[in-house]
């Protein structure tokens, strides 16, 4: 693997904010506190189920100083949710919602409007109602006891301009074991980010596995993706529970305390997003020793806010569900189907298998609709685990079992249409394939010599070709099949004897490489490979390798 140019800075000069985790900046919701329970919001782990009236307004906030004043008035027709009721305020923006002793109640942000963000850039659209607070004895800290249900539950919005065209970052799996890998997240990832500005995101979200079980990580990567400067979303993913509960209910406390429910929604411009979790916790059982997992679901509740929060999003407007576990693992995911199916305008987006792939769901999993769903497997921050040899930087190349770059992707939105941009991490926007062909060849070998690309981010329906020089372009054939240049990188990295870097994974059969033959009539000299690849909207991607004939 050739190593990638820094964009700026070492990895031996440490952020600044990241000096140590005793400094962490604590994460504080609008309403100054906040909590949910994965698929279950409402479900209560106190000594009572016994259900309250939550009341509030959601109101203008004028002065953005996230307290009602005299002249801000309440906004109507904003949708309040417990996590599984949705209601409407009324003309006054009033609300009222029937909530247990642990819940969260949050708002549906609309089109044109903006919650208060945090000083870590992350939206603080809910209220926490959880009296007696997170179980004491988790290893990390949840919610703290939230004391008595308030008598008004107050919202501030802000207006602000959305377009109908705008692009959001999306970041899968970053991961980190501790602070020395929220670096390489903040060097390999983040300051190219931050370089490259010229994308003008909307906003973030990260699709999952925030941290690798050590959710003290958690902090320190929020207060370097702040640096990005935009608002900043999280989906839960299976490394982010707390791992002492003992059902799904307790699995999201440290989640809770620092980004609020852990399923949600919002508009942008003229796009709906849903925030899905799909992890569903499996806590040890003391009677039969089974020892603690999790599988993909979404649970009842889940879809029931799912059902009513779709019912009030008009048929034509594009819906994007964001979660960490693809889809195609989901195991409720025909009850999703059945909600999502008719609609014509729907993409899905997960992290979690840290390779990238286009899904087309149609009849053969269960897809009722009339035109297949697409849904992305997106490329990952930390790609193989922070596997591999390290680069001139000390950062391991973290090459993905696919044979693609670590990294993360753009996705534009205009209407009910969309778009989705690869991006390899330390790398220019244009390096979106690797050319596999040799170095050099002699003429009898030509005709029988085959160049493979892998196509990091092809769709089933990309359309692929290739050329040497001016030569006519010629159609190249989609393969399944592992990547010639990760098993290379794998055999030669394990065949040093000395080296302190993790192995790279197995590799995964990918879809996305495709294969054509040389011509057998180029004359002697060097010579330019070029590869061209077209997706469905008729963007082209380039790819250059060169190769000499001899004798």
């Amino acid at each position: 693997m050739s190593s990638r140019k820094t964009l700026s800075g070492t990895i031996t000069q440490p952020l600044q904010l990241l000096l140590s985790l005793t400094c962490l900046l604590a994460s504080q919701p609008a309403l100054s506190r906040a909590h949910d329970g994965h698929a279950h919001p409402a479900a209560s782990h106190s000594n009572t189920n016994a259900t309250k009236t939550a009341r509030g307004v959601v109101f203008e906030d004028l002065n953005g100083n996230r307290v009602r004043d005299t002249g801000e008035a309440g906004l109507p027709d904003i949708r309040v949710s417990n996590g599984a009721d949705i209601v409407s305020t009324d003309a006054d923006g009033k609300y009222e919602l029937s909530i247990s002793d642990d819940a969260i109640v949050f708002v549906i942000k609309p089109s044109g409007w903006s919650p208060p963000l945090n000083s870590q850039k992350l939206p603080q659209f809910y209220y926490i109602h959880k009296p007696k607070g997170s179980p004491a004895d988790f290893q990390f800290a949840g919610v703290a006891p939230t004391g008595p249900l308030p008598e008004s539950i107050d919202f501030p919005l802000t207006r602000q301009l959305e377009p109908q065209k705008f692009k959001a970052l999306m970041f899968g799996d970053p991961q980190p074991r501790d602070i020395r890998e929220v670096e390489y997240i903040a060097h390999d990832v983040i300051e190219q980010v931050i370089a490259e500005h010229a994308h003008d995101a909307s906003f973030g979200v990260t699709l999952g596995d925030i941290a690798f079980n050590n959710l003290d990580t958690l902090e320190p990567l929020n207060q370097a993706i702040a640096l990005i400067g935009i608002p900043w979303y999280n989906v839960i993913g299976n490394h982010d529970v707390n791992q002492e509960a003992t059902d799904d209910r307790l699995s999201d406390e440290t989640f809770e305390r620092l980004y609020g429910p852990n399923y949600y929604s919002f508009d942008y411009g003229s796009t709906h997003f849903l925030v899905l979790d799909d992890v569903a916790w499996v806590g040890r059982d003391k009677k039969d020793k089974e020892k603690s997992h999790y599988y993909g679901g979404l649970g009842k509740r889940q879809l029931e806010f799912i059902n009513n929060d779709l019912a009030a999003i008009p048929e034509e407007q594009l819906v994007v569900l964001m979660m960490h576990i693809p889809l195609t693992a989901v195991q409720d995911r025909q009850d999703l189907y059945r909600l999502i199916e008719q609609r014509p305008a729907t993409v899905s987006i997960s992290a979690h298998a840290h390779y990238m792939e286009h899904r087309i769901i149609d009849k053969e999993d269960g897809w009722q609709g009339p035109v297949p769903h697409h849904h992305i497997i997106n490329v990952t921050v930390c790609g193989s685990w922070w596997r591999g040899q390290p680069d001139e930087r000390g950062i391991p190349h973290a090459t993905m079992s696919d044979g693609g770059p670590n990294g993360y992707s753009i996705m534009e939105f205009d209407g009910k249409n969309y778009s989705f941009e690869f991006r390899a991490a330390g790398r220019p926007a244009s390096y979106q394939m690797n050319i596999y062909a040799p170095e050099t060849l002699t003429t009898q070998s030509l005709a029988s010599t085959e160049i493979l690309a892998n196509v990091f981010a092809a769709a089933p329906n990309t359309v692929c070709e290739m050329r040497v020089d001016d030569l006519p372009w010629a159609s190249m054939e989609r393969l399944t099949i592992v990547d010639p240049g990760f098993m290379a990188e794998k055999a030669r990295e394990e065949s040093l004897s000395d080296h302190t870097w993790t192995n790279l994974p197995k590799p995964h059969e990918t879809p996305h490489i495709y294969r054509a033959m040389l011509p057998a009539d180029i004359a002697l000299g060097s010579h330019q490979i070029e590869v061209r690849a077209r997706d469905a909207q008729g963007h082209d991607t380039m790819g250059t390798r060169i190769f000499r004939v001899e004798e």
